[in-house]
């Protein structure tokens, strides 16, 4: 039986990465690493060379995930990471790249 995470329990981050971010498999490689730690969400170019991510998970996992994304994938130059949390309703059963 799948254990499924209480809403209280789960937490939703909007996150902006800057930088050399795009045309180095950034997407893909946060997908594998936000499977890895079972987190929920998205993450998609944005059309200014940004890469955006929704995260939804426990808090340690959501903070660890926020951790990898100061440096990225091989290839990336992070300059600057922000978030904030978000309230929703929705529950994200899997990590993808629209």
């Amino acid at each position: 039986m799948k254990h499924l995470h209480s809403p209280h329990t789960l937490e939703t981050l909007s996150v902006l990465i800057e930088g050399k971010v795009q045309g180095v498999g950034f997407r893909a490689a946060t997908v594998r690493q936000a499977h890895g730690l079972k987190l929920g969400g998205w993450v998609r170019n944005l059309p200014d060379g940004r890469v955006e991510a929704l995260l939804q998970g426990a808090h340690a996992e959501v903070d660890q995930m926020l951790s990898w994304l100061l440096q990225g994938p091989p290839g990336a130059r992070v300059s600057g990471v922000q978030h904030q949390e978000v309230q929703t309703e929705r529950h994200y059963d899997r990590f993808e790249q629209t």
